[in-house]
């Protein structure tokens, strides 16, 4: 499979409690309440509603997530996105209209670029 390709997909419609692993990238349009954890990209679509502890390679927000966030390289909040709760990630982009209620800590590079 190729760098940008969703290894797996939860549509509208769909919902799902419990523990999420995975590898690559994962779309989410529907509810998810649970854990989430990745080394890959988070893409939570606009009509989704997702709650719970998350630590992942990238986040990319259009939809409404609750709860903690912890990114290896990236956030972006799209302008459609809300995230309520904390964002750990070294890098965070934010489109106008995009929302973050919560606490953001950022620090300088990231694990991968620091060599650990």
């Amino acid at each position: 499979m190729g760098k940008d390709e969703i290894n797996a997909f939860l549509g509208a419609g769909t919902v799902y409690e419990g523990k999420l692993t995975f590898q690559g990238a994962v779309r989410i349009d529907g509810i998810f309440s649970g854990e989430i954890t990745s080394d890959g990209t988070l893409i939570v679509g606009k009509d989704a509603q997702i709650s719970g502890t998350f630590q992942v390679g990238e986040l990319m927000l259009s939809g409404n997530l609750r709860g903690d966030v912890t990114t290896k390289r990236r956030a972006v909040v799209h302008g459609s996105g809300v995230l309520d709760g904390t964002l750990h990630t070294p890098c965070l982009l934010t489109e106008e209209g995009g929302i973050i209620d919560g606490q953001i800590v950022m620090k300088k590079g990231s694990p991968e670029k620091n060599g650990n």
